[in-house]
């Protein structure tokens, strides 16, 4: 039994709930090394690129908007499970 007046280790995650993924300590570190502000910058242009990239390659195969979304919705959820947006 644990004594109550023993103060409760508190576990803090940092990111969304893809902290665990295999690029996740490299994702901490990078953001780590140029700060927070300048990291947000720096994802959010890739994020962007990656969304016009799979839009363009979606557009050439003739795939309409609605399934489009769905692609760049399993492209983030696959960002989180490798952990890309810890």
């Amino acid at each position: 039994m644990q004594d109550s007046s023993a103060p409760k280790r508190q576990v803090v995650r940092m990111g969304n709930k893809g902290a665990g993924g295999p690029f996740a300590p490299l994702v901490v570190v990078v953001r780590g090394v140029v700060g927070e502000k300048e990291f947000n910058k720096l994802r959010g242009k890739a994020i962007s690129l990656h969304s016009q990239v799979i839009k363009d390659f979606c557009k050439q195969l003739g795939v309409d908007n609605k399934q489009v979304q769905g692609v760049i919705r399993l492209a983030k959820k696959n960002g989180e499970k490798l952990g890309f947006l810890a």
